[in-house]
């Protein structure tokens, strides 16, 4: 039925005086804005989605730390021997076979360097227990003379022999038999892993190339190319320098302890080049520790001896041998290696202390190029002299000192 005048002009009159009028229903904008905005569920999904993946990807992250270190390593050891392989390559060898034969070498050396440290180990732990009533009776007689005591070896044997802490000892020796097993299969595991690994990245090194530069532009691959290259001649020139130094090293420690009729000299030499070369900062004292101890089981002066040729030899190799093998290779200042270690332990452990240098000299020799450089200014403060007149309070201190009538000057 349609409205009427009447009707319209009922509904049109304001309600009278002291009455609150009606409510009007709410139009379909105002029901809109006050419900649940329609974008709010989807950022919420969102948001969960993406805590969910960032979880996701952390716990994998962790899970996988261990095959991204091996991988890490790998990939340094493949740009170690990539100067070796590509030398064969270019002579008419297969790339696999050219990276074999490096790897075999590897391995047959190192596997002789374990030889004849088990040997000369085995030997000498053999001849200390043989001679350790003899060294025993030699601590109980400068015992005995020197706080007056009656000690007997029978005694000090029975002693330790029936001591508590030495059958817990055993009892310990005896359960981690287990866990020094498993840590060595474990050991042994990721030895293989890290050279299958490396053994890939070095005999497909040009199609791994050819794979990351297919998928960025050509601008971009040329930057990739020069930074691949940079690492190889910077972490083979590492490797190299520090080999033909150990060479060198093992060489002098050797004449040293075949003049001093240390036994088991060659291994002892060996020992001194690989350890004070490959593991950073610490090494020399490291490798220097053994053929000391060797030397004093032969006379203690010896052992003196062997500590002053360390040293002596440390300072030379620091200043006159480093610096001329390592120039052109790996050039970097001993203040920002010794830092770069430093920070490579800290992040990963043993692992970053031996890729750390190369690492850093492959960083500042590609970040080199991008650095604009300038001369310098002739100015004498670069050289480290500082000017007299340069500071007020060393003046008012002249003026003090000289007072006022030598400022003024003769008159």
């Amino acid at each position: 039925m349609a409205p009427t005048d009447e009707t319209a002009q009922i509904t049109s009159e304001p309600a009278p005086p002291g009455t609150t009028p009606p409510a009007e229903p709410p139009s379909a904008e105002q029901a809109r804005g006050t419900g649940m905005p329609r974008w709010l569920p989807r950022a919420m999904v969102l948001a969960l989605a993406l805590v969910a993946c960032f979880q996701l990807g952390s716990w994998a992250f962790h899970q996988l730390t261990g095959l991204l270190i091996n991988i890490l390593i790998a990939f340094f050891l493949a740009l170690a021997v990539e100067p070796a392989v590509s030398w064969m390559a270019a002579r008419g060898l297969r790339r696999g076979l050219a990276t074999g034969v490096v790897f075999l070498g590897v391995m047959i050396a190192s596997a002789g360097f374990i030889t004849m440290m088990g040997s000369m180990l085995a030997g000498q732990i053999v001849d200390m227990v043989e001679d350790f009533p003899d060294y025993l009776d030699k601590v109980i007689r400068w015992i005995n003379m020197t706080f007056d005591t009656d000690l007997s070896r029978v005694e000090v044997q029975d002693s330790l022999i029936h001591s508590d802490w030495l059958r817990k000892y055993v009892q310990n020796s005896a359960s981690g038999v287990l866990d020094v097993s498993a840590q060595v299969l474990g050991g042994l595991f990721q030895l293989l892993t890290i050279l299958l690994f490396s053994f890939y990245f070095a005999a497909d090194g040009p199609r791994l190339r050819r794979a990351l530069c297919s998928v960025l532009p050509p601008a971009k691959q040329a930057e990739v190319l020069r930074a691949w290259e940079i690492a190889v001649n910077k972490t083979g020139g590492y490797l190299y320098s520090r080999g033909l130094m150990a060479l060198i090293s093992g060489i002098a420690h050797y004449i040293l302890l075949q003049v001093l009729e240390v036994p088991y000299a060659p291994v002892l030499a060996v020992w001194v080049g690989l350890v004070s070369q490959f593991i950073p900062t610490i090494g020399t004292y490291l490798a220097g520790a053994l053929p000391m101890l060797i030397a004093f089981t032969v006379d203690p002066w010896y052992a003196l001896w062997v500590l002053i040729f360390v040293v002596i030899y440390q300072q030379f190799e620091n200043y006159v041998l480093q610096p001329k093998l390592t120039a052109k290779s790996v050039d970097i200042h001993p203040a920002v290696a010794f830092g770069s270690v430093i920070a490579g332990t800290a992040l990963l452990g043993a692992v970053g202390a031996l890729i750390a240098i190369p690492a850093v000299a492959t960083l500042q020799a590609f970040l080199g190029a991008y650095v604009k450089r300038y001369d310098v200014t002739d100015d004498p403060r670069v050289h480290g002299h500082r000017r007299r007149d340069g500071s007020p309070l060393l003046a008012r201190v002249r003026r003090l000192l000289t007072g006022p009538e030598d400022e003024a000057g003769p008159r």
